[in-house]
Formats: C-alpha cells, structure tokens, sequence
C-alpha cells in the first residue's frame, strides 16, 4: 500500500500523541485517586481518634459509623492495632466500592474501629477529571494530527517540487535547478538534498557536454581527411579493390555526419523549422521515393505541424533499421498523427526494449559488421526535437510466451497534437510570405 508522506507523518504523531495522552491521563487518574484516599484516610484517622477520646470521657459510643471489635475489620487492620498502633486500611469490595478503615487501640483491650466509605464527592471529582482527561487526550489527538498534515503536507509539496524539477532536468532541461523551484524561506533537509541534485546535476552536464564537444570535435577534424579519401579512392582505376576502398570510405563518412549528427543531437540545441503538412501524403511521396516496393497504408489522414526535414530523417532511418535487420515486406502505415513501420525479421533485441536504442550498440552478436549503431539513436534524437515519441515492440503470436521468437519488430512514431512541445529543443515556425501592395 502506497501513502504520501503526509499521512504517514500524520499517523506518526497520533500515534505518539495517543500514546503520551493515554499515559498521562492514567498517570494524572491514579496521582488524583492516591491523593484523595490519603485524605480520606487521614480525616478518617482524625475521626476515630476524636471517637476514642469521647468514648473514654463518656464510656460510651457517641461517634457515627464507629464500633467495638468490629468483626468486620481486615485481619490486616487488626494485626497493626494488636500492636499497639493506630492505623488506617483501604479495601475494594468485588462492586468496585472503595470502604475506608480507621481503627485504635482501648485502655481496656478492646479495639474500636471506624468504618466509612469512599464519598460520592470524591467519585464524582475523579469522573469529572476521567472526562477532562478524555476530552484532553482527544485534543492532543486532533491537533497532533492536524499538526502532522500541515507539516507532512508542506515537505510533501516541496519534495513533489524538487522530485518535478529534477525529472525536467532529466527530460532535457539543464538550466532547471531544484533550489529555486522548491521556494520557501525556511532551510531544511530538502534544501540540502535540493542543492545536491542541482550540484550532481550541472557536474553531470557539464561531463556530457565535455564529451560531446570532443565527439563533435573529432568528427568534425575527420571529415577533412574523409573526403580527400573518399576523393582520391574515385580516381583509382576500376576493378574490386577500387570498389571495397570506395565502399569503406563512403561508410566511413556517412559513420562521421552520424556522429556529427548526434552531438548536435545531443547539446539541445537544435531548432524544429516547423510546416503544416498532410502526413498520409507525406509518408507516401517520400517513401515511394525511397524504395517503391515499401507499401504504405493511410488509415486516416491527418494535417499536422513539423518539420518535414527532420520527419524524413526518422522516417529513413527507420526504414533502414528495418531492411537492414529484418526481413520483407516492410510496411509502413500512417493513422492520424501516428507512423508504424514494421518488418517480419527477428524483432529488436531485448535491450533495445527494456533500455532503448544506444549508439554502436546494433544488437546480437550475428549483426556484427551490419551497421555502427547511430541509426535508431539519432531517429530518438530527432522525435525529441519534433516534440514526438518513438516506441519500440516485438510482434508474437497471440497467446504465445514471451520466449517465443517474434514474427517481426514495430517502431512507432507518434507526433504531438501541438507544436513545439517541451523537448528542450527551440523550435521556429516559417515566416509567412509578404507580398508587395
């Protein structure tokens, strides 16, 4: 069972609430009762002892509730005033009524004794202070917890704050800090575990943003000696060495715009030159363009908003990923504002699923050589800026295990209602034409 930390804060100081009333209500319950059954036994003491000096004055018993050699009297009682003292006795009948005992002594050996009760001043006294205790206690109760729901609803909104802050800066905003979006005056805990994030969150940005400017440094100093390569290989004569060289060094620029391409990718910084466009018509045109024997489906056409450049691009590498590790047909459907692209090979490998595409990763081990890795992560990279989500899934028979081999892998492309949304990226929209009046 899940519960906010208010409530459970809340409970806490109930809790302890009850507990300290409960225990200083039978604390204060007994003190008050000891204290009035002293005082009953002292004026008890006090009234047998004006009884005896009567008694002896007059010789006779003049004295309300008192007695000679009571047989009534505790054997307790008796045994103390055998010994020639005056003492007092407080017993409990089974009704719960508490009697009151005082006894003494006689010059002449007998024992005269006093036998009185507990009064109904002192029982009404005792449950006027039970119900005081009671109706305190409750109180105790109430405020601590309303005491707990203000306090535990406060660090609650301030760590829902700081738990918000840092899922944008994990989302793609770097420039967020959790310090600041958590307010308040007050410093506590969340403060420093606010503060923390922000420091672990810019040394962690500023570590990526090192190793991207390094990528895009190397990438951009080989493109040079790339294309003089890729120049001096077209000017070989013909034959099969010219071809595997030209071969190589194609892949191996197209391996450096890739690169490029992500850690352009990677800074944020890219911006989405947005276009309303048809999708269905749009999907349709450039993948006949690609490869006519591709079969696109329109299920429903919709108009939306984006970057038709940066669209292609994740249409194309999809389309790739998908010839190059599956198997035909490839299909390719457009249902509103969503693009399915799937093949009939052996599906994506499960890390692809369970953590999604990572650069010059291709997946098994009997895909080594097809690929470096950079298509479906710069296919990521590109839905980000468009705002989009790209999913990823296997197809397997209806009721089959999840062992069981896929029939074929699905991505799935679904652009946002509206754009731009918030990607981290900056996205312009076209200005629009003037014409001369």
């Amino acid at each position: 069972m899940r519960t906010g930390l208010r409530w459970k804060l809340s409970a806490a100081i109930a809790l302890v609430g009850a507990l300290v009333a409960v225990t200083l209500s039978l604390v204060v319950h007994n003190a008050a009762r000891v204290l009035m059954l002293d005082n009953a036994r002292d004026l008890a003491d006090d009234r047998v002892l004006v009884a005896q000096r009567n008694y002896e004055l007059s010789g006779r018993l003049n004295f309300p509730n008192t007695k000679i050699d009571d047989p009534d009297l505790p054997t307790e009682l008796r045994r103390r005033v055998a010994e020639g003292r005056r003492a007092t006795y407080v017993t409990e009948r089974a009704d719960g009524v508490t009697d009151i005992w005082a006894a003494v002594p006689l010059k002449d050996g007998h024992v005269m004794s006093l036998h009185s009760g507990f009064t109904d001043r002192n029982a009404d006294i005792l449950k006027d202070l039970d119900r005081a205790l009671v109706i305190g206690s409750i109180a105790v109760v109430l405020g601590g917890s309303a005491l707990g729901v203000l306090t535990g609803g406060q660090l609650s909104r301030r760590l829902r704050k700081a738990a918000a802050a840092a899922n944008r800066v994990a989302n793609g905003e770097p420039h967020v800090r959790v310090r600041d979006a958590i307010g308040g005056v007050v410093r506590d805990e969340t403060d420093d575990l606010a503060s923390a994030v922000d420091a672990m969150a810019d040394v962690l940005q500023q570590r990526l943003e090192a190793e991207r400017r390094v990528t895009a440094d190397i990438a951009h100093e080989l493109r040079t000696p790339v294309t003089g390569l890729l120049t001096a290989a077209e000017l070989l004569p013909p034959g099969r060495p010219t071809e595997l060289v030209l071969d190589r060094a194609k892949a191996m620029r197209t391996l450096v715009e890739d690169v490029l391409e992500v850690a352009r990718l990677d800074g944020a910084s890219e911006r989405a030159e947005l276009q309303d466009i048809m999708l269905g018509d749009f999907v349709a045109r450039r993948v006949a363009a690609k490869d006519p024997d591709i079969t696109v489906r329109v299920v429903h056409e919709s108009e939306v908003t984006t970057d038709p450049r940066r669209l292609e691009r994740v249409l194309f590498n999809l389309l790739a990923n998908a010839a190059r590790h599956g198997r035909p047909p490839v299909e390719v459907s457009v249902e509103g504002r969503v693009i399915r692209v799937r093949d009939h090979g052996p599906g994506f490998p499960e890390a692809l699923l369970a953590d999604g595409p990572s650069r010059f990763r291709t997946g098994s081990a009997d895909r080594a050589g097809h690929g470096h890795g950079l298509g479906l992560t710069i296919a990521a990279g590109q839905a980000r800026v468009l705002g989009a989500r790209l999913t990823f899934r296997n197809i397997r028979p209806v009721g089959a295990v999840p062992e069981a081999p896929a029939e074929g892998a699905v991505a799935v492309l679904w652009l946002p209602e509206h754009a731009p949304t918030n990607t981290g990226s900056y996205p312009t929209l076209p200005e629009p034409s003037r014409t001369a009046r």
